[in-house]
């Protein structure tokens, strides 16, 4: 069976999931929706990085778009300083009878006890409104977070720790808003960034935190924040801008379930914006890696590594995200309407590329 698909959207991880659809032997391009005026017009393949022409044109008209009946719609449109905005987005998709795969919010991974009820069930009577469903995911918060811990605790015995972490260089990942502005790298360290005020790294990866326990019948007491950061030793360059002396250069934080008084389930990330930077922080294996670590009987250590075909991780991890929610497209549109987690669904596996149309 064929499903008709529409991007919406076509930024760093757009581009990546339009590609994955045309290439995709159940998936239909139906149309591309784009925020940027002077992409309207041009070709769904060579917004995805200078494919052959698919036939298919972007436009900023959402109600042309929503006309088409699409299956599904690919939503990969920046939310982190726009929550309410994409909400609204996802809504109106949703109720108009589309199934949504998404790349954000990211609390909407699993967003049960992680955020209040009125922000996800807006989203939820939107879909049942539109017989509809939504999945959101990416590489993390997703696959390197549920289905990889989840997978590799089904050959343990007892469990009595399950670490989740992504452990990347971001230099080069060319997103400036998300660098500077959320992150705070690039800014002084007694200035507190977006990402790192109370209460936000739980929003974005508790959903991570909470799922893992959801999938292993563990009830958590309570779920805590850390973060310490370093700066940097001289002034130097990354791919989004100037990282001045001194100023915010590598981060490390951990969201924590706790369980009986101890972190029971964590997600810990360790970034850096020079590889010589935190040296005694845990270090990727290759060039950047996610890691699962499970503490129990036995122990376990799983590393993903991350490597695209331009040798960049950063890449790699786009891509990872794009084609997480595009192989999970007939799944998703099969599924019975409502928000969709990963532990209501089944393996979704990649496909045999398309042949030439």
């Amino acid at each position: 069976m064929t499903y008709r698909v529409v991007q919406w959207s076509t930024g760093n991880v757009g581009r990546n999931s339009l590609a994955g659809i045309i290439a995709h032997p159940e998936l239909e391009l139906a149309g591309v929706w784009v925020s940027n005026p002077a992409k309207a017009g041009r070709d769904a393949g060579d917004l995805a990085g200078g494919l052959p022409p698919t036939g298919v044109a972007a436009t900023t008209d959402e109600a042309e778009v929503l006309a088409l009946g699409a299956d599904c719609v690919v939503y990969t449109a920046m939310a982190d300083v726009r929550i309410f905005e994409a909400l609204d987005d996802l809504c109106r998709i949703l109720r108009s009878g589309a199934n949504v795969v998404s790349s954000s919010p990211v609390f909407l991974q699993f967003p049960d006890g992680v955020v209040p009820p009125e922000m996800a069930d807006p989203v939820r009577r939107a879909a049942a409104d539109g017989d509809a469903s939504i999945f959101v995911n990416g590489i993390d918060p997703g696959f390197a977070n549920d289905v990889l811990p989840l997978a590799l605790t089904g050959i343990s015995e007892r469990v009595d720790e399950v670490r989740c972490l992504e452990i990347l260089d971001y230099a080069t990942y060319d997103q400036g808003t998300v660098l500077f502005d959320i992150m705070g790298f690039g800014r002084s360290l007694d200035e507190t960034p977006m990402l790192l005020q109370p209460g936000v790294l739980t929003m974005a990866w508790g959903s991570v935190v909470r799922q893992i326990a959801a999938g292993l019948g563990v009830a958590l007491d309570e779920v805590t924040e850390w973060h310490t950061r370093l700066p940097a030793p001289e002034t130097f360059e990354v791919s989004s801008g100037t990282i001045e002396k001194g100023t915010a250069a590598a981060l490390r934080f951990e969201v924590r379930g706790v369980v009986g008084g101890r972190p029971a389930i964590v997600l810990e990330h360790v970034t850096r914006l020079r590889g010589d930077l935190g040296p005694d922080w845990p270090q990727p294996s290759g060039a950047g890696c996610y890691r699962v670590e499970v503490k129990g009987e036995p122990n376990y250590t799983l590393d993903l590594r991350l490597l695209g075909s331009d040798g960049d991780h950063n890449t790699a991890g786009l891509k990872a995200t794009a084609m997480r929610l595009v192989n999970a497209v007939p799944a998703v549109v099969r599924a019975p309407s409502g928000l969709l987690t990963a532990l209501d669904l089944p393996l979704i596996p990649g496909r045999w590329p398309a042949p030439p149309r």
